[in-house]
């Protein structure tokens, strides 16, 4: 090009740049025919060894990213596998189930409220049971999966408080008391009396029952209880197990397959609490 440059201007520059060709040729043991020459000259002239940059565009800008692939390559290959780790463990831990529960949630439902129907003697149980699998289905018609979710959780246990039988009685163990006494907050000369009871199933071992406590409306798992009995009461049991140590009379309630609430032999307003 160099040589071109200079030989191609004024008059005689082919005729110039064929012999300072053929010079360079020959000064490395080469020949080459003229024409041969004559053609490269000509193609000089047509700048057809002339290097021509292309028009900056989307598809140079797309080619120097490639070209410059050893520079950014790894880190970003690092990074796209990292996220895709990423990805597969979220997909497998947390999408993957919600599409399994989401798929299988209906027909959880149907079962459990089968078992209600079978289990419950009160038709207003199977009502309620009814209205909830509704309420479920609906949600997840809407996508709210939690609350599908949680209605089936409800209806789970439904279904095993309507299975379960057991029997009430006063707790009755040398270190432990069998009733306690109250002061309201609302009425400092007044008395809230309950016995300590406790559910025995039918293997003879106590059950722990989510059981609320009416002083602070909150619900607590636990295996013995207060319940609220009138003065009367709660002083005939209490002379019952000072006597002898034993409360003769120990059982004061019955809950039966199919209820969820047992029925008691003494007077009681239901209240109850769990701590004392």
């Amino acid at each position: 090009q160099g040589v071109a440059t200079r030989e191609l201007d004024g008059e005689g520059r082919r005729e110039r740049l064929l012999q300072r060709l053929k010079q360079l040729y020959q000064a490395q043991g080469i020949e080459v025919p003229e024409h041969i020459l004559q053609e490269g000259i000509s193609a000089l002239e047509q700048e057809r060894f002339k290097y021509l940059p292309v028009a900056p565009g989307w598809r140079t800008r797309i080619a120097s990213i490639w070209v410059s692939r050893s520079r950014w390559g790894k880190p970003v290959g690092f990074l796209a596998v990292l996220a895709s780790l990423f990805f597969t463990i979220y997909f497998v831990s947390d999408v993957l189930p919600q599409r399994q529960l989401r798929a299988k949630l209906p027909l959880l439902l149907d079962e459990s409220l089968s078992r209600i129907e079978a289990a419950a003697k009160d038709p207003q149980i199977v009502a309620f049971a009814v209205t909830q699998v509704g309420s479920a289905k609906r949600a997840l018609a809407e996508q709210n999966l939690p609350v599908a979710q949680k209605i089936q959780d409800d209806l789970s246990a439904l279904s095993s408080r309507l299975q379960t039988a057991y029997y009430i009685r006063v707790l009755s163990r040398p270190d432990q008391s069998s009733g306690v006494w109250r002061i309201p907050d609302i009425n400092q000369s007044g008395r809230n009396y309950y016995l300590i009871v406790e559910a025995i199933g039918s293997n003879n071992e106590p059950l722990a029952l989510e059981i609320p406590n009416e002083e602070t409306n909150k619900m607590k798992r636990v295996k013995t209880w207060g319940i609220r009995v009138d003065e009367a009461t709660f002083f005939k049991i209490a002379a019952d197990k000072n006597d002898d140590g034993i409360i003769q009379g120990n059982r004061v309630g019955q809950k039966a397959i199919g209820y969820l609430q047992p029925q008691y032999s003494i007077a009681t307003t239901g209240g109850t609490i769990t701590e004392w």
